[in-house]
This record gives structure tokens, C-alpha cells and sequence, in this order.
């Protein structure tokens, strides 16, 4: 009977996976959350398990230490010479069975203090500084997650997810998808499974510019936005991982598959409409209290002036501490682009145990 479900799921989702969206769709969401992920090159969807989970894995939620009561996150990092900022803020509770637990999350990417030139000109044709003014480019994204052991090695949870993203006053959009994934622990093994926007997410976005704003668009040569439907298509994040364990030390190797389903992508194994992109992260841990930990993903193919080939990938470093009930993590990684673009991250998880 399970089989069978799971046979219905796979092709559900395959099905999901037919239809058309746009490529590259909300795709602040693929930056992914937490030092200590970005540390390993994302690479944690199999060995997850704190609050940053209800991003990469929210069935992770609930392999949370039962001493744990209230566990709180955050996260900020800056790209881009502090250009764009990035930022993540969540909690998790367990319910008093232990076997269940619920989350809350927030992820922000927003570029803010951009100049609004559309009023520099004024109707006699010359040009007043004073009409400059500034806005936000921000995209928002809230998950309510939950997560339930299903026994002791397995475990499933999900995300309802709504997307807000605008533009200034000038344009905002709503979205809403669901998430899915499943957890398994057994022994030293640390497997995972998550079904990203299994529901397709859909983004209805709606323009408010002013009639003289569209006039300075056009006769500057620029398309005037339409209010429009931007389709988020799934994508399939497999993580694989295994514990070895030598006395107070213990390293942590993981590998991860994402797969997306938007059409050919610029990643090392390319095609139509699938497309998967690797990701790999070991972590080096002593006496659970201090991390050192590397990490490599997003393998691009890249062309120099003389029109060689060449590929490139995303490095990344990272150490983390816990201080009793505190754990910080930082990490040092590239976005990708191999142009001296690194950028510091940095993550606070704080527990809270449980009353006796």
C-alpha cells in the first residue's frame, strides 16, 4: 500500500513537472539559509536538523534533540559588495509528543536605496536632482512548516509557502506552493528528500505606474510592464550523507543532487527539461561543540575572450562554535561567478531547553 502511494506521488510530480513556467523563477529562494549550509556548498538537505530545516528539509525539524524546546535562528549575509542583502529568521517548537514539531521562517533578498530617476526630467526638459528619489527591490518569503516522525528512522514534513516580491510602488506579486519532503536516520546514515514548489508556485504580479511614468518609459526606449502570471516549476533536492565516528572527532561527508525541471540550466549535467546540479560538503566535528567545514556546488560552464570553454564552481569554507546554549556559524563563499565576489555569512541558533 505504501509503494503504491508512493508510486502516485512520483507521478503527480512528474506531471507537475510537465507543465511550462518560467526559468529561473523566484530564485532568491535557491541561495539557501544558514552559515553552516552555505559552509558545506548547500549541501545538508540529507543531514539537516535545527531550525534552518524548514528551508532545506522540514521533516529535519523533528530530529531536533528532544532536550530542545524552542529553537530560534537567524541569518545575514551581504552580496555583491553589500549591494543585495540576505536575511533569514525562524523558530521551531516540538509538540508534547516529541514526535511532531512545528516552524515559522522568514527569508528576505532585497536591494534597497535604489535612485528613481523617472521624475528627473522636468516638463520644460530640464533636469531637477531634487525629483531623485529611492526604493526597495525585495522579495519575501514566509513558511509555515511541519514536520512528524513517522518511526524511529523516518520522518516527513512540509512547507506552506507565500511568496511577496515588489518592486517600489511600481510592481508586487503574491505566490503560494507547497513543499515536501522526507528524512531518513538510521545508524551513521543521513538521507533526504525534498520536493521544492510541488505544487507549481504561482506568482500574479500587478503594475501601478502613473501615466507620466509610462510616457518616460517609452520615449526612453524601455517595455512598459503588464500585469502577469510568473510560474515557479518544481525541483527534486536529494542528499545522501554518512557519519564517521572516531572518538571525539566525527566527519560528516554529504553529497547532493538538485534537480530542476524549467528546461536546460548552465550546470554540469544539462538538459531538456531536466537539469541536475551537484553539490558536495564534508564537516569536521570535535566533541559536537566545533566545526570546521567545506563545501563546493554550482558548476557553470563559461566561455573567455577567446571563446574557450572553461568550467568554474562555487568554493566555500566555514567554522562554527556552541557556547552552551548558543551556536555560531560562519561561512565564507563565492557567488559563483569566480570575479572576486566572497561574502561573509553569518548565522546565531539559540536553545531552549525544554522544562523539566
Amino acid at each position: 500500500m505504501r509503494l503504491k502511494k508512493l508510486s502516485f506521488f512520483l507521478l503527480f510530480l512528474f506531471v507537475l513537472c510537465s507543465l511550462k513556467g518560467q526559468k529561473y523563477s523566484n530564485e532568491f529562494l535557491s541561495i539557501g539559509v544558514g552559515a553552516r549550509a552555505q559552509a558545506l556548498g548547500n549541501a545538508v538537505v540529507g543531514s539537516t536538523a535545527d531550525v534552518t530545516a524548514a528551508y532545506w528539509n522540514p521533516a529535519g525539524l523533528v530530529f531536533i534533540s528532544e532536550e530542545v524546546g524552542l529553537q530560534l535562528g537567524a541569518m545575514h549575509s551581504e552580496w555583491f559588495a553589500g549591494i543585495g542583502k540576505y536575511d533569514f529568521i525562524g523558530m521551531t517548537v516540538p509538540f508534547a509528543d516529541n514526535k511532531s514539531r512545528i516552524g515559522i521562517s522568514i527569508v528576505r533578498f532585497g536591494i534597497d536605496n535604489i535612485p528613481n530617476t523617472l521624475s528627473l526630467y522636468e516638463d520644460d526638459g530640464t533636469i531637477n536632482y531634487d525629483n531623485i528619489t529611492a526604493f526597495s527591490a525585495a522579495d519575501y518569503a514566509f513558511l509555515g512548516s511541519y514536520a512528524r516522525k513517522l518511526n524511529a528512522n523516518w520522518a516527513v514534513g512540509g512547507n506552506l509557502k507565500i511568496v511577496r516580491r515588489n518592486i517600489g510602488t511600481f510592481a508586487s506579486s503574491w505566490g503560494f506552493g507547497l513543499d515536501f519532503s522526507l528524512q531518513y536516520r538510521k545508524d551513521k546514515w543521513r538521507i533526504g528528500l525534498l520536493g521544492r514548489d510541488i505544487t507549481t508556485t504561482y506568482n500574479s504580479w500587478v503594475t501601478n505606474f502613473t501615466e507620466r511614468e509610462r510616457q518616460v518609459l517609452a520615449i526612453t526606449g524601455n517595455d512598459i510592464p503588464i500585469n502577469s502570471t510568473e510560474i515557479t516549476r518544481p525541483s527534486i533536492l536529494f542528499g545522501v550523507g554518512y557519519a564517521f565516528e572516531f572518538g571525539a572527532f566525527s566527519v560528516i561527508p554529504e553529497l547532493d543532487l538538485v534537480a530542476t525541471t524549467d528546461g536546460k540550466r548552465n550546470v554540469l549535467l544539462a538538459a531538456e527539461p531536466f537539469s541536475v546540479d551537484p553539490a558536495a560538503g564534508i564537516e569536521l566535528l570535535y566533541n559536537q561543540k566545533i566545526a570546521f567545514r567545506a563545501g563546493v556546488n554550482q558548476f557553470q560552464r563559461q566561455s573567455d575572450f577567446e571563446r574557450s570553454d572553461y568550467w568554474t564552481v562555487r568554493p566555500s569554507l566555514g567554522v562554527g562554535l556552541q557556547l552552551s546554549n548558543l551556536v555560531i556559524d560562519y561561512a565564507f563563499t563565492d557567488v559563483g561567478d569566480s570575479q572576486n565576489t566572497f561574502s561573509h555569512i553569518i548565522s546565531l541558533m539559540l536553545n531552549l531547553k525544554k522544562k523539566k
